[in-house]
């Protein structure tokens, strides 16, 4: 198993390259540069060109990507062109409640998705079957904006009134401070956020489940007279679980990008939020430094999958 994963992150070292490679000249590609926006509309040529200067973008970009990837490899992200602090530690800052509303949203996916997709499967080509597919497939298909806004008017605007939500609609509570507070602010942003996960792992379920019940071990263990839900639990959704664990590993990657429209909806100052202010002020290192840290978690969310496959089926061997 450790030459398997030694040889895994090795390979995960031209991956990594590549995206530092599509991400340092790709945001360049975007016009506009961020001595621009801070000199203003009025500033003067040599204005612009000291900005310019001081901020390091008059070098040629090979001699930028250069000082870029040095400073990586020191795990340095780099400065904000605009603050002027440290990216790592913006991120540092910003990473609970990104963290807090990724976790709260995989839990919600779980809890929800897993028993709907079994209970498709057992209720195969019923009413009840074709009512989850069909949720599954609009959950599918809804923007996580149009839904997040739609979740505001709804339970923040419509019921009661901007007086008395239902639930809150903005803002984030750490934990510490109040815990039922905490809870109440990331119901909505986790479930908007994790609709399409929802309807992406129900289907996955019911599809491996339903393949799984018509396995000829399946048929015994009824006939041995085991409970339906025996059945169900031990042999069936055990068995298949390799395609569900892929698919919730994946989300919980796709979770991380998909914050970016989540925060800003609904006022989360985290990682997401950050981002989409370093992209409207063209902050070159935290969008840098933002992209290569969900890449990496790409990466190594799908290293952690393949080695609970070990665990999870004995069969497999690296």
């Amino acid at each position: 198993m450790v030459p398997y994963i030694i040889r895994r992150m090795l390979a995960s070292i031209p991956v990594l390259v590549v995206v530092l490679l599509v991400v340092f000249f790709g945001v360049r590609l975007v016009p506009g540069d961020p001595a621009t926006l801070i000199a203003g509309q009025e500033a003067t040529q040599e204005e612009y060109q000291f900005i310019r200067q001081s901020l390091g973008l008059d070098e040629p970009l090979h001699i930028q990507f250069r000082e870029w990837t040095t400073g990586l490899l020191r795990g340095d992200l780099g400065r904000s062109v605009r603050s002027g602090q440290d990216v790592l530690s913006l991120v540092k800052r910003r990473i609970e409640p990104t963290l807090a509303l990724m976790i709260t949203t995989e839990l919600i996916v779980i809890f929800i998705a897993i028993p709907l997709g079994v209970l498709a499967a057992w209720k195969a080509n019923s009413a009840i079957d074709r009512a989850i597919m069909l949720f599954a497939a609009i959950g599918y298909s809804v923007p996580v904006f149009w839904l997040a806004y739609i979740l505001i008017w709804i339970f923040g605007l419509w019921a009661f009134g901007m007086d008395d939500p239902i639930l809150p609609v903005a803002r984030y509570v750490r934990l510490t401070d109040d815990p039922w507070e905490f809870i109440r602010h990331l119901i909505l942003p986790a479930f908007s956020l994790g609709v399409i996960s929802i309807a992406g792992i129900t289907r996955m379920t019911r599809a491996s489940v339903l393949e799984v019940l018509r396995e000829d071990y399946v048929r015994t263990a009824r006939a041995k007279g085991l409970g339906e839900s025996v059945v169900l639990m031990r042999h069936a959704l055990r068995n298949a679980g390799l395609p569900i664990l892929t698919i919730v590993g994946v989300g919980l990657a796709f979770l991380l990008s998909g914050s970016v429209v989540t925060e800003n909806v609904f006022a989360i100052p985290g990682m997401g939020r950050l981002a989409a202010e370093a992209i409207q002020t063209r902050d070159y290192p935290i969008i840098q430094g933002m992209i290569i840290l969900i890449a990496a978690a790409f990466v190594y969310i799908n290293l952690m999958i393949d080695i609970l496959y070990a665990y999870l089926d004995p069969r497999i061997r690296y």
